[in-house]
């Protein structure tokens, strides 16, 4: 079969041949319809996620929308291994598979259920989120950001404050449910929220806590701070006195911090939200064999290879 394969982690993937897949067990093998390229593709791909293995050669992809032997339509996430999802064919466990509509569009569904279920487990398994508390999207102008802030206000969020740097798609998240946007250098005014979805980290991160906790008028008040996504900086230089003088909780919400079945328990409900249109995604079909010439490509849309 054909397939996306890296051989190093110092070049993107190569369209070309891979061995056909072979199920084993309670395992299916089935044709992949439509798999994203999301960051933690590309991170595993290039080795900068910590569950990178430095095995070569292998085929990048986490997720796919993918036709079963049955027929069936289906969205299912792939074991770490040598076979992921940008491939014709990949194989399956169908318990960490949740079945789809036929009318599901499999391009909409690979975009969104990736950078969607970032801030959808993060509220609904990472702390008590409750009805009513005001959220902070640090990197809200990225896919996983713009999709945090819709979710945040389908959970109950009273006021959504969406940070980021680009003055254009910061103000086009108001139509998205976002109450009010700022930039990095204006996050005093969202020092009285209660949590914090963290996109961005390093540098800017730590000036925002430090601007956000200077500013905060009752600092026992609980800031829940959650790490989820890394993209200015792997580490941060946190200042021993906020977490002294403040309520300020940071956890991280991601592979291994939330039980795989967890992930799984939340994939129904998910999909029947994207699936519906309840949040809003921006997807680019791809066509597989060019995925050397895409794979850095510069897009507001969430790349989509189909085979």
């Amino acid at each position: 079969m054909h397939a996306a394969v890296v051989t190093s982690f110092d070049a993107p993937p190569q369209y070309g041949e891979y061995p056909d897949p072979v199920a084993q067990g309670d395992e299916m093998v089935v044709d992949v319809l439509a798999a994203g390229l999301h960051q933690l593709v590309r991170a595993r791909a290039n080795g900068t996620h910590y569950s990178s293995t430095g095995t070569f050669p292998f085929v990048p992809g986490v997720d796919a929308v993918v036709r079963d032997q049955h027929g069936n339509l289906r969205y299912t996430v792939v074991d770490d291994g040598d076979l992921g999802t940008l491939a014709e064919q990949t194989v399956i466990d169908p318990r960490r598979s949740v079945l789809l509509p036929d009318d599901a569009d499999p391009v909409r569904i690979a975009a969104a259920m990736n950078p969607a279920m970032s801030s959808w487990v993060a509220l609904r398994r990472r702390i008590a989120f409750q009805k009513g508390r005001c959220v902070l999207v640090l990197g809200a102008t990225g896919s996983a950001g713009s999709m945090a802030v819709q979710i945040a206000k389908r959970f109950g969020a009273a006021y959504v404050i969406a940070a980021g740097r680009d003055a254009s798609r910061l103000a086009a998240l108001h139509d998205l449910g976002a109450d009010e946007t700022v930039s990095f250098e204006e996050l005093d005014r969202a020092a009285e929220v209660d949590v914090v979805i963290d996109y961005v980290w390093g540098e800017p991160s730590a000036r925002a806590m430090t601007a956000m906790i200077t500013a905060r008028r009752d600092r026992s008040a609980p800031l829940d701070w959650i790490q989820i996504g890394s993209i200015a900086g792997q580490t941060i230089p946190i200042d021993s006195a906020l977490l002294r003088a403040s309520r300020l909780q940071i956890c991280g919400s991601g592979i291994g911090s939330v039980p795989a079945r967890d992930f799984l328990a939340e994939l129904p409900e998910l999909a029947v939200a994207v699936h519906s249109d309840a949040i809003a995604v921006r997807a680019r079909p791809v066509p597989l064999a060019q995925v050397d010439e895409t794979w850095n490509a510069q897009t507001d849309d969430r790349i989509v290879y189909v085979p």
